[in-house]
């Protein structure tokens, strides 16, 4: 169950982020609602997980996972386009979450 509610938590961090863009600063009220409850619920979610993984592999699985997705949605709604360096990046990020899931023996 774990697996399950840290995808939750990553789910609504991205959508907590991607309408922090959309809040334009606060701005508009929709977007900053979403902010709120987006990270209400991924902060609530992240702590269901913790009762049973380990902090340091959580965050890193939740933040890698977050900043990949964050950046497709950059790049399809938002049209930000990343250069080579951030892709080869965001590959390494890829790679690490990888092999913390496939090889180590933290993740239940």
């Amino acid at each position: 169950m774990a697996k399950v509610y840290l995808a939750l938590a990553i789910l609504f961090e991205v959508i907590g982020t991607s309408s922090l863009k959309a809040s334009t600063g606060f701005t508009r009220l929709y977007p900053s609602i979403l902010v709120v409850l987006g990270y209400g619920a991924s902060f609530y979610f992240l702590s269901l997980v913790f009762k049973t993984m380990q902090v340091g592999v959580v965050y890193a699985v939740w933040s890698g996972l977050g900043i990949v997705l964050i950046t497709l949605i950059g790049f399809i709604i938002y049209r930000e386009t990343p250069d080579l360096p951030a892709i080869l990046g965001l590959c390494l990020i890829i790679a690490g979450v990888a092999v913390i899931n496939l090889f180590s023996d933290t993740v239940h």
